[in-house]
């Protein structure tokens, strides 16, 4: 078993690390179909679990090889956002993943999803990102972040891109091809038109980027540990 781990701080942990709701048996609310959805058929996107230490582990890759971030957070946004729930508004919920870099391919992917979260005060909605992938096919790649859906928010939220939620080492070295990567928190939304948005947070530059038109364009800047964000002049979230 090939084990890849995501190195937290430990306020991160403390941060996203909770009770585990109860498992999703069914995958959409009776509001949605006006009657419960059979319970015997699991999610085959989801594939998590609690490690003895308190981490969550899941199982890669579901998607890739893709030759460009540009290209997996394209694919990532479309997979995410399209499982039951996803894009459902106040009623959805999160699911996270996480993406990775294999050296010996030069590719990245994308791992199976966790669907472990809930709903917070305020109704704001979490998915408790995992740490580890378990992907025997990849031996040397390396964790460049996490990636996680909302059902009714298109923005990060202040908890995403507080100083707390980074990911440490903010920036690593591939062995195999000297390459050099910040790591990266994905946020995935899908619009009531069906467009599917892609946001990055650099954990290094702290730089938030849109996806547009198939290639990063920087659109503001996180200027303190308490997550506020100053956009770029003439940039928003929406172009």
């Amino acid at each position: 078993m090939i084990i890849l781990e995501l190195f937290l701080d430990g306020s991160f942990k403390e941060g996203f690390r909770g009770e585990d709701m109860s498992r999703r048996c069914c995958w959409m609310l009776l509001w949605l179909v006006g009657s419960a959805w059979g319970c015997s058929a699991p999610n085959p996107h989801v594939r998590v679990r609690r490690m003895e230490d308190g981490r969550l582990q899941v199982d890669g890759p579901l998607a890739g090889p893709f030759k460009t971030s540009e290209e997996l957070a394209t694919n990532a946004c479309e997979i995410m956002t399209r499982q039951p729930g996803a894009s459902n508004g106040a009623y959805g919920f999160e699911y996270c993943a996480l993406h990775y870099y294999s050296g010996v391919e030069n590719a990245f992917f994308l791992s199976y999803l966790s669907d472990i979260g809930g709903t917070k005060a305020g109704g704001r909605k979490f998915c408790e990102l995992p740490s580890v992938v378990d992907d025997p096919e990849h031996r040397e790649s390396i964790i460049l972040g996490g990636a996680h859906s909302h059902p009714n928010n298109r923005q990060f939220s202040r908890g995403d891109l507080s100083g707390e939620s980074l990911w440490r080492p903010t920036r690593l070295v591939d062995k195999r091809t000297g390459r050099v990567f910040d790591r990266q928190l994905l946020l995935l939304y899908r619009e009531k038109n069906g467009e599917c948005r892609a946001y990055g947070y650099n954990n290094t530059t702290r730089v938030v980027s849109a996806l547009r038109g198939g290639e990063w364009v920087a659109i503001g800047q996180v200027g303190n540990d308490a997550g506020d964000i100053r956009m770029f002049e003439g940039q928003d979230w929406l172009p």
